[in-house]
């Protein structure tokens, strides 16, 4: 039997196994308990499951009391710019993001339009111990569906760079949604900004045909492409359309991380602000914050994490070197429209290529790994004797362990992070190095010590 996956990311689980339909009923009841009987937003992808989820889920709210506004298939950020929009009580996403095909998982989001913190999910998990509560047959609430959310979050962008000057240039884009949330949507505006759009796996009614994440290993099919119709660029979607992976005119993957470094160094070139990214980040994001007079703020992993002190920080921009761009301007939520509307205008106000963007940024190397958690295993204490180990090195024990380091012989410049993931019952490892080489000799050690 599979683990039920419950943290900050929301609740996830192989459908079938964990996520049952008394799992459904206990989230619903909890939900209205936490809403006291508000209105609730639904959002899912494209999963096969997804449209059972959805549809039980909103009949067990309505028979706890709540008012549902189903918006249909839609990304991740989507539902969040739309619980604002309505001036909901809060909103449910249905979707398990990058994970595999059988996974599917709620994503809570509170009224302010974010995932509920750290506070805020242990609130909701203590109700969701309570014994399920139904109101009446005539305290019911009521259902309805709301078609206008492409609308609202393709306005949001449009508004938020120049499309004047991106729709000047006529790029030729290909876009694969892996056939997921972002698939319809990200085409009409693309259209919006007179892109010539050449779609691939774009059809909702199909399940995946790639690996779930971005990656560059996942992404050989647009690559092909891309240089089959000499595009100027190409973009990937995860299944909920909340990260961005860009391949350039040559059909090269540029890597997650690059994204929102591109972002980053876009956005601090036209304004000086703050920036917040998580302790997996690319080490590119602290150098080009420093080359604009500003500093990176780091924080644990999780989407609300960044998303928390961005809002403390009044951050100019954020988010997770997972290809999560978080911009305030437009949504307070990883958003891969928000960063394919950046890039391009990065492109056409710069009259540049992608690669050429690319070589403009600082370039480290990164390996990212997890290996399975092992029963009886103290990975607790395996970070402690780590940490006493590199005690000359800069640490961080936020979230895991995040080692800096400054005096390494071989690891100098280089860092590792090592931390229990919140979506998968796996134990994480990322390096990054200022060469291939290094980067792999670190996620080797450390591999080897689990």
């Amino acid at each position: 039997m599979s683990q039920l996956m419950k943290s900050v990311s929301g609740i996830r689980g192989i459908v079938g196994e964990t996520f049952t339909p008394e799992l459904i009923i206990r989230v619903a009841s909890a939900f209205s308990r936490y809403t006291k009987k508000g209105t609730i937003v639904i959002g899912r992808d494209t999963r096969p499951t997804g449209e059972t989820i959805s549809k039980m889920l909103e009949s067990a709210l309505v028979y706890s009391g709540c008012n549902v506004i189903n918006i249909g298939i839609v990304p991740t950020p989507t539902t969040e710019l739309m619980v604002k929009e309505l001036k909901a009580d809060g909103g449910i996403m249905i979707s398990a993001s990058h994970n595999p095909v059988e996974w599917n998982a709620f994503k809570l989001i509170n009224r302010t339009g974010t995932f509920l913190n750290a506070k805020e999910i242990q609130k909701f998990f203590e109700l969701m111990e309570k014994d399920s509560s139904y109101v009446l047959w005539n305290k019911f609430g009521k259902t309805s569906f709301n078609d206008s959310s492409f609308a609202v979050h393709i306005k949001k962008v449009l508004k938020a760079v120049n499309a004047d000057v991106i729709q000047k240039k006529k790029y030729k884009v290909v876009l694969d949604s892996v056939n997921g949330a972002g698939s319809e949507i990200t085409q009409a505006l693309l259209s919006e900004l007179n892109c010539e759009v050449v779609p691939l796996y774009c059809d909702i009614n199909s399940t995946f045909p790639r690996g779930a994440e971005p990656t560059p290993e996942n992404l050989k099919v647009l690559a092909r492409t891309v240089k089959k119709y000499s595009a100027d660029v190409g973009f990937a979607q995860d299944p909920d359309a909340d990260r961005l992976a860009v391949v350039d005119e040559n059909g090269k993957p540029i890597g997650e991380e690059n994204t929102l470094a591109l972002v980053t160094e876009h956005l601090l070139s036209k304004k000086k602000g703050k920036v917040v990214i998580n302790l997996s980040t690319t080490k590119a994001i602290e150098d080009i914050a420093v080359k604009y007079g500003s500093v990176a703020k780091r924080t644990k992993v999780g989407e609300i994490n960044v998303t928390e002190e961005m809002r403390k920080s009044s951050a100019r921009i954020g988010g997770e070197g997972n290809g999560g761009v978080i911009s305030p301007q437009i949504n307070m939520g990883r958003d891969s429209l928000a960063g394919i509307g950046y890039i391009l205008e990065m492109m056409a106000e710069n009259r540049k290529t992608v690669s050429d963007l690319v070589k403009s940024i600082p370039q480290y190397v990164m390996k990212k790994g997890k290996i399975d958690l092992k029963k009886g295993k103290d990975n607790s204490q395996i970070l402690k004797d780590i940490s006493g180990q590199f005690g000359n090195e800069k640490i961080s024990s936020i979230d895991g362990l995040r080692i800096d380091f400054k005096n390494h012989p071989e690891f100098k410049g280089g860092w590792v992070h090592l931390r229990p993931s919140n979506t998968e019952p796996v134990f994480r490892i990322i390096s990054e190095g200022i060469n291939e080489n290094q980067a792999a000799a670190i996620y080797h050690y450390f591999a080897g010590l689990f």
